[in-house]
């Protein structure tokens, strides 16, 4: 046996006397205990698969979060985005069917301005109109819904290139 041990930091201190064998098997079991922890640390420090390992969980749980993050934010991108188009959509449907009940009115309008003159220049209504185009009044007259749809739609065809060419000039 030596009289020095080695220190916390390293060095080596005096030991302290053993005033009897009680003592120095205590001190002989702390020495083993602190050269058993020692020799845990070492073997952690020399375990580069256990480490390895450990490191690899530890970049998959951060992936892990990472995708349920990125989908989560996709997902609210794509409920904007949804709703943006659903909102524009709506427009263009209330605008076409605005343009829809103008269009109408106006060739309702349009007939019976041309029956009003007809009917002051004393010709029927017959001889002034042509006949085609009085049909055609007519049939508008009779079926409303046919005539709205085709302005909605044409309304639609022209908001669509007026958006088109708003968008086409930017980029």
């Amino acid at each position: 046996m030596t009289d020095r041990t080695q220190g916390a930091g390293g060095g080596s201190t005096p030991a302290a006397g053993a005033k009897g064998p009680d003592e120095l098997r205590q001190q002989i079991e702390e020495t083993r205990s602190q050269l058993g922890d020692t020799v845990e640390e070492l073997a952690a420090k020399a375990d580069v698969k256990g480490r390895a390992k450990a490191r690899a969980a530890d970049l998959r749980d951060k992936a892990g979060a990472m995708t349920v993050h990125l989908r989560s934010t996709a997902s609210r991108a794509g409920h904007r985005v949804q709703e943006k188009a659903s909102h524009a959509g709506h427009r263009v449907q209330e605008r076409a069917s605005h343009a829809g009940h103008r269009v109408q009115e106006r060739a309702s309008h349009a007939g019976h301005a041309a029956q009003e003159r007809a009917a002051e220049t004393g010709h029927a209504a017959g001889q002034t109109v042509p006949r085609r185009m009085r049909a055609a009044v007519e049939a508008c007259r009779r079926n409303p819904r046919p005539v709205m749809i085709a302005g909605a739609v044409g309304a639609a065809v022209v908001t669509a290139g007026v958006l088109a060419r708003r968008h086409g000039g930017r980029h």
